[in-house]
């Protein structure tokens, strides 16, 4: 429990048996109130194994279905068992835990809360065409939720019982669409969106796959799938 509410980390994870051990015990360390998924997304390695043996359930998918796939499941588990709040923390150690609960405080006037990393706290930065991307997606998205979003792909999102249920019935599997497309629906379906400054540090474990043809791509695929979002919802 946190501030009275039942609260529920989420972790999508694939292949991550050297971090997931790490990142659960430090949530359960600096939160022991609250109960921990992890949705093992089709890994090849020990990720549900050690998973589990640090404390978490854990939720095996037969085949990878990507984080948006992996946070439906998360989402189910959370309407079937009650939970009043679901959290998504990223299973690299790079979220900071000791955020949740201002998170969780924001869901007091808010359906979804968003951990910004471009907000004032931490250091976090990114440059060319992933910038610019980040740029577009969040001057657009701000218009739409009518509020100031400077961090629209972060995966450190809240939500309260009734985001819980939307998501738990709709959830999009494909790229991009657990972030830009969630905002779309959620703020055209009147639901109230804001963000919390939140500090970002780096991976525990594995490596960034970042270079400037992928982030290239990434504008170009970033694009699409806001305008995909705009048409279908």
């Amino acid at each position: 429990m946190i501030n009275g509410k039942k609260v529920l980390i989420i972790i999508p994870a694939w292949n991550e048996a050297a971090s997931i051990a790490d990142v659960v015990g430090e949530v359960h360390g600096e939160l022991p109130g609250v109960d921990i998924i992890v949705v093992d997304d089709g890994s090849a390695d020990d990720t549900a194994l050690r998973a589990a043996s640090a404390g978490a359930i854990v939720a095996r998918l037969p085949f990878n279905l990507g984080v948006g796939g992996a946070m439906r499941t998360g989402y189910r588990y959370a309407r079937d068992h009650g939970y009043d709040v679901a959290i998504q923390v990223d299973a690299d150690g790079q979220h900071d835990p000791r955020y949740i609960p201002k998170l969780v405080d924001a869901l007091d006037e808010h359906d979804l809360v968003i951990g910004a990393r471009f907000a004032g706290e931490g250091g976090y930065s990114v440059t060319g065409p992933r910038k610019w991307a980040m740029r577009m997606l969040s001057a657009v998205l701000s218009r739409l939720s009518r509020t100031k979003l400077t961090d629209t792909t972060s995966g450190h999102r809240a939500c309260n019982r009734r985001l819980i249920e939307f998501f738990a019935h709709w959830y999009p599997a494909e790229y991009l669409g657990d972030t830009i497309e969630v905002l779309v629906r959620v703020a055209r379906s009147g639901y109230k969106i804001t963000q919390i400054p939140v500090a970002m540090r780096p991976r525990m474990a594995g490596t960034p796959s970042n270079s400037p043809m992928k982030s290239t791509i990434y504008l170009g695929r970033a694009g699409i799938v806001l305008l995909l979002a705009l048409i279908r919802t």
